[in-house]
């Protein structure tokens, strides 16, 4: 396709505005600090680009429902579109960006833009009661992902049923030993030594389903406050000659600085990496950081089945594989699949939705977990699938976000 083709629709939301959403309203609006990070809205409030498309004349957020015009951006578009690329990364918008960072003290020169290029890397596979996968590899989170899938395999999860208190427990206990590993093994496999095939194995996981059934609880180390952007997109296609595409894209962590000419904002992602040194996730010059990022294929007899991805920072490991247990283990349709209520565990906590009923949840607590209800229907990572039953194609976005199912 023609970048001019490819890029016509965004300029034509930036000319004609595109309207405020509550996300977005609940991204701008958000003051939460924590793991010495400073809250959206004083970052957007500090800088006279951002407070222009963003806030309202008295400071406060743009309410949802307001049209959002950005010619700044259209622009930038219109010169990729024309130039491709390479306009970004060597030619005049890279002169611009360089040249903002410039006039602020920032650390991005044109040489940096000049230097970058895509890395490739081979995906990994995997097995879940005989159906194979295929996810992303390191620094994604895909290696997590099948570690969880391969301790699930010792239960039967079906008996238990979808959502009871045990299931909530053994999955909950599965995800933190998914955590555990993550921050201690996980970061740029161009830094870090990771022993993926090792984490990955069904003989790592073995024991550790074992602790599972004997109720040890496994104890998660983790900062407060520790969160990833939710600032992410994704895309599932599948066409009836089987192609399949899963992809997952994020600013990272945005900083909240809209470039004065441009009309974009930069990311912050510098945020994201552990701060303590020594760790797989330590910051390091030129590393990348690490993702919750899973986008993933199940295959049928050898075909693509399920096409899944999500944004939700954290969450996103957590609710593709939850959706994934309502298809394999429980036989639902994606849409009743990715519409189910969910759950997430991200330190010794167990955070649930507030359509998990409350009699559920006392039994879990009876034994010792704590509950943390969220104020929210709909939550923990935002599911976005296609999947191919028997040649018939169907598809599903989470109820909770903004995406959409289409046939085209």
């Amino acid at each position: 396709m023609d970048w001019s083709d490819i890029v016509q629709p965004a300029i034509d939301h930036a000319e004609q505005g595109w309207t405020i959403r509550p996300h977005v309203y609940k991204y701008v609006a958000m003051q939460e600090g924590g793991f010495g990070r400073v809250d959206n809205l004083t970052k957007i409030r500090a800088f006279e680009s951002s407070r222009a498309l963003l806030l309202a004349d008295d400071g406060t957020p743009q309410g949802p429902g307001t049209k959002i015009v950005n010619r700044n951006y259209a622009q930038t578009l219109r010169t990729i579109a024309a130039d491709g690329a390479d306009a970004f990364y060597s030619g005049p918008i890279a002169e611009e960006i360089a040249a903002e960072m410039a006039r602020h003290g920032g650390l991005i020169t044109l040489e940096d833009l000049k230097a970058v290029a895509p890395a490739r890397a081979e995906p990994l596979w995997g097995t879940y009661r005989g159906r194979k996968l295929s996810t992303n590899p390191p620094p994604g989170a895909g290696m997590v992902l099948l570690e969880m899938l391969n301790i699930l395999e010792h239960f039967d999860l079906r008996s238990m049923g979808h959502n009871a208190p045990d299931y909530i427990r053994v999955i909950a206990e599965a995800i933190k030993y998914g955590i555990i590993d993550k921050a201690a093994h996980m970061g740029d496999p161009a830094f870090v030594d990771i022993p993926i095939e090792k984490l990955i194995g069904k003989d790592h996981a073995a024991p550790l389903a074992a602790k599972i059934e004997a109720c040890e609880k496994a104890h998660v180390e983790r900062m407060p406050l520790s969160k990833e952007s939710k600032d992410t997109t994704q895309v599932s296609v599948l066409d009836e000659h089987g192609n399949a595409i899963t992809m997952t894209h994020t600013l990272g962590m945005p900083s909240g600085v809209i470039s004065e000419n441009l009309g974009f904002m930069y990311n912050g992602s510098m945020g994201i990496f552990d701060p303590r040194p020594g760790r797989a996730g330590s910051i390091a010059p030129g590393k990348g950081y690490t993702s919750s990022m899973t986008p993933t294929i199940v295959f049928k007899d050898e075909a693509p089945h399920i096409v899944i991805g999500a944004p939700g920072a954290t969450h996103i490991t957590l609710g593709i594989m939850q959706v994934l247990l309502n298809i394999l283990e429980f036989g639902m349709p994606i849409s009743d699949a990715i519409a189910a209520p969910r759950f997430s565990v991200t330190s010794n906590a167990i955070d649930v939705s507030n359509r998990i009923p409350r009699y559920l949840t006392d039994q879990i607590a009876s034994h010792g977990y704590e509950i943390r209800r969220s104020s929210e229907s709909y939550g923990f990572a935002g599911v976005h699938g296609v999947m191919n039953t028997d040649g018939v194609l169907s598809g599903a976005a989470d109820p909770g976000r903004d995406g959409m199912a289409l046939v085209v």
